[in-house]
């Protein structure tokens, strides 16, 4: 009876690739269910600029991935407006696995896909969702 957990306050990480659009969509459907609120968030990844960028091309690199971290949330937002379901939107830079975890304190769930951008493949799922599963506040979902 008292063991019940009510998921109120769904953290919704996105950064445009297919792992994200399919927990988008479970963690919008789940939040309808739920009448619960949906965080969705975007980090650009200033980890990965260090390596792949120096000089004159690195503040091209910095817009470009705000704009798509920008379009990444608000598409979201939209879905979620389309279905009646409350959306903020956050686009951050840092370390995407660091910035979720800092904010899974504030949510009471969190939904992720297993791979994002950088295509990287892990052993099972990604090195964002493997962080954010061992060192997150809250339960974490991620979604195949």
């Amino acid at each position: 009876m008292g063991n019940e957990r009510i998921y109120r306050q769904i953290l919704l990480p996105v950064d445009g690739s297919e792992s994200a659009q399919k927990a988008m969509k479970t963690g919008l459907e789940l939040a309808k269910m739920l009448g619960a609120e949906v965080t969705a968030i975007s980090v650009v990844d200033m980890t990965s600029f260090s390596q792949t960028a120096q000089g004159y091309m690195l503040p091209d690199l910095y817009v470009y991935a705000d704009k798509a971290a920008e379009a990444s949330v608000k598409e979201v937002i939209q879905a979620g407006e389309s279905m009646g379901v409350k959306v903020k939107g956050i686009v951050s830079r840092g370390s995407p696995a660091e910035d979720i975890i800092d904010r899974s304190g504030e949510h009471d769930l969190i939904i992720m896909g297993t791979h994002g951008r950088s295509g990287v493949s892990h052993a099972l799922i990604g090195s964002v969702a493997e962080r954010v599963v061992r060192f997150a506040s809250c339960p974490v979902m991620v979604v195949k």
